[in-house]
């Protein structure tokens, strides 16, 4: 009878998938896994991502999953390279997991030696193959456009890395009766002055909460906004 496992996360919880047909013996023996699931959505068997359980159903230990010394050393130069170029945290940090990502797929080649064509075996047989987003695939590709940008030795043609298309997805509007719920919705009127601005100006959190009053100008009705995405300053009528 056929099976096969494989790592996933499940709610967000690193988990082991088991997947056969039906069969009484089988599932008899699964179950006698610590924290063993079944999942009626996802129609497979589920356990703890652990080093017994990778080993019992012959995946590769985690350990194992991470890039080559080379390529360790290869992501503290690419972050220190982010931090003198003055990026956020945030995205020296997503960068940084992006090009992880990446090496640790080609974990058995010298950073010289990666080419184009790892490019496209990666996102085929790493990011459609577990199903994951072109806007993650997208941070990928921008990683290694930087990263590969301050490498003098090697064989990729940074210009030819292609990316994926656009996901066409219709946005969620919401009616004007709903906004005024939303908005109506805090009895403290510091809450509901909050989602004003975010709603009005069309503001990000960390922006709102970057806010002082001297960034308010009630005269000409205009907010000031500095630091904000970029570190751009923007005004906001």
């Amino acid at each position: 009878m056929n099976w096969k496992a494989k790592t996933l996360l499940h709610k967000g919880t690193p988990r082991i998938a088991v997947y056969f047909e039906k069969n009484t013996e089988y599932i008899a023996r699964i179950k006698t896994f610590e924290d063993a699931r079944w999942s009626p959505n996802n129609k497979y068997w589920h356990l703890p991502d652990t080093e017994a359980n990778r080993l019992h159903f012959k995946l590769p230990l985690a350990h194992t999953l991470v890039p080559n010394v080379e390529g360790i050393a290869s992501i503290a130069t690419f972050k220190h390279y982010l931090l003198s170029k003055r990026y956020s945290a945030n995205t020296i940090n997503t960068y940084s997991e992006a090009l992880k990502s990446f090496l640790t797929f080609c974990n058995t080649k010298a950073v010289k030696d990666i080419t184009n064509e790892d490019v496209i075996l990666y996102n085929n047989d790493y990011i459609l193959k577990h199903n994951l987003s072109s806007s993650y695939q997208n941070q990928i590709v921008n990683a290694i456009k930087l990263y590969f940008k301050i490498v003098k030795d090697t064989a990729i043609e940074i210009d030819k890395i292609h990316r994926p298309k656009r996901e066409k997805v219709l946005p969620n509007v919401l009616s004007k009766e709903e906004v005024k719920a939303i908005i109506s919705a805090p009895t403290n009127q510091k809450h509901k002055t909050m989602l004003s601005l975010i709603y009005s100006c069309g503001l990000r959190c960390g922006e709102l909460l970057a806010l002082q009053p001297h960034h308010i100008d009630s005269k000409r009705n205009i907010v000031l906004l500095k630091n904000s995405k970029g570190k751009k300053i923007e005004l906001f009528r």
